[in-house]
């Protein structure tokens, strides 16, 4: 045990087995510089023990002058000063330590003496059964919400705590007064979209409460319509601030993935998806799934979609961990077969341009989902009889505007006016003689019946080349027999081709 652990230990039993020692609390106070993660469970300790007992303990209609004759409510009040100014003031600031484990430490113990004043509060409350320290938790949000340095791994252990329904119900009421109207700092911004994207918004059936009696689950009832107000207050205020390209990526990620089921007026969020869709990138496409959700689920109405889907279709997707998602949008919104021909050819033409510069395994996904709008499409077999595609060698001479002979604009941002329809696919041809037999095999299709059923294109793009590198590496590995003979010596093994020129027996 440390010097400094000892001394704390020793002063701390001091203290709690007699009154006079309530000095040692102050030495404890004056010894906070050295602050360890000792240190801060000595402290918890201290003061769970005193919350226990209810040394803290005060009614309310004591008279003010009361407490100067009154040497044990001068104790208390002593106590409660201590405890409400200096120490929760050290141990917020602790939690802003550069060290990792005094950080964890002090959340830590700011969670447990919170629970322990719900438990025992230090103030009479009408229902002492569902009372909870609103303020502790309070302070606990506002420093995990720091606005000057990233608190990720801090949240994601305060997330341990919101399975129980008091907490999470509490956090969300008090979300809303933590959040500016104005423009916070970049770390705000992140801090808060991390504790978004962990915050469940409703709990299981048998959540328990932190606070109270053990019984009390069952008579505290998780308000969901409570939650679901803070956080369309929270996001109403958050979609007006200035973003970073991370971290507008970051709310376009967290909308999708978690708000968005739950905001009130979704349709308000068209102004934001739009100006997001006219940003490049993987920004684009997450803006792009959102406006899918506008689409489909409450009847919104776009007709510039499928400009912009068609915008998307650069070389630089492919370069990014969103083009899967991309794909299995573009496939759901070219699902109807009610489009005009002309937009379906226009996409079924860009994208196999975009096989002459894609990586093999993009190739492939490109190659079905061009085979699936074709079989939607019957209509589209003109790109394949078209008599550019006859040529013998199917490639053509490839210049700045395109290929030569080669009605289609690949520059027109339109894909109607992109001329498509009266293009062909010679591109995919062309890779019938890829020098990869998986994708000469794939790009046969075009010169053989469409089938009826269409391509697992979903399925596809689960087995890219990295999820299956992961899933590769998830496998147990086996051991690998390297020989079918066990080595006796440094000899060569028998029937050894070497064995016919030379004798490595007799060397020495």
């Amino acid at each position: 045990m440390s010097q400094a652990k000892k001394f704390l230990s020793q002063k701390a039993q001091e203290f709690l087995g007699s009154r006079k020692y309530a000095n040692n609390l102050l030495d404890m106070m004056d010894a906070w510089e050295d602050c360890t993660e000792d240190c801060i469970s000595t402290f918890e300790h201290v003061f769970t023990q005193l919350l226990k007992r209810g040394d803290m303990y005060m009614e309310r209609n004591i008279s003010l002058t009361e407490p100067e004759s009154n040497p044990e409510l001068i104790y208390k009040n002593w106590l409660r000063e201590l405890y409400d100014e200096k120490f929760w003031d050290k141990l917020a600031n602790a939690m802003d330590a550069t060290s990792n484990a005094i950080q964890t430490q002090a959340l830590t113990t700011a969670i447990n003496l919170m629970v322990a004043e719900g438990n025992s509060p230090i103030d009479p409350v009408a229902n002492v059964q569902h009372y909870f320290p609103v303020h502790r938790l309070k302070l606990i949000m506002m420093k995990l919400l720091s606005a000057d340095k990233n608190n990720t791994a801090l949240i994601e252990r305060f997330q341990e705590v919101t399975g129980y329904s008091d907490v999470l119900f509490h956090t969300w009421r008090s979300l809303p007064t933590l959040t500016p109207k104005t423009q916070p700092p970049d770390f705000y911004i992140k801090n808060l979209l991390e504790f978004l994207k962990l915050l469940p918004l409703e709990v299981k059936k048998d959540a328990e409460c932190l606070c109270g009696p053990q019984n009390a689950a069952s008579e505290f009832k998780f308000d969901y319509a409570v939650a679901k107000k803070s956080l369309n207050k929270v996001w109403s205020r958050a979609i007006r601030w200035e973003l970073t390209p991370e971290l507008h990526k970051q709310i376009l990620f967290v909308l999708i993935e978690k708000v968005m089921p739950h905001l009130e007026k979704p349709v308000l969020l068209l102004d934001f998806l739009m100006d997001s869709l006219d940003v490049q990138g993987p920004i684009g496409v997450l803006a792009l799934q959102g406006m899918f959700v506008l689409v489909t689920k409450h009847n919104l109405e776009y007709p510039n979609i499928f400009t912009k889907l068609y915008s998307m279709f650069e070389p630089e997707i492919f370069h990014t961990k969103y083009k899967a998602r991309l794909f299995y949008l573009a496939d759901i919104f070219l699902t109807s077969t009610h489009l005009p021909e002309g937009l379906v050819a226009a996409f079924a033409k860009r994208l196999s341009r975009l096989t002459l510069v894609a990586p093999p395994e993009d190739i492939l996904i490109i190659l079905l989902f061009v085979g699936n709008l074709m079989m939607r499409h019957r209509g589209l077999k003109c790109l394949i009889d078209n008599p550019q595609n006859s040529q013998p060698s199917g490639v053509q001479l490839l210049t700045p505007s395109g290929a030569a002979g080669d009605p289609y604009l690949m520059e027109e941002r339109d894909p109607l006016q992109s001329n498509a329809i009266n293009s062909s696919l010679w591109e995919i041809k062309a890779l019938q003689d890829h020098v990869l037999p998986s994708v000469a095999t794939a790009a046969r299709f075009i010169r053989e019946p469409l089938p009826q059923v269409e391509y697992d294109l979903a399925g596809a793009l689960e087995r890219t080349s990295g999820q299956i590198f992961e899933r590769e590496l998830k496998k147990k590995v086996k051991d690998i027999m390297l020989t079918y003979e066990r080595p006796t010596s440094m000899a060569l093994p028998k029937n050894e081709r070497l064995l016919q020129f030379w004798d490595l027996g007799t060397m020495s």
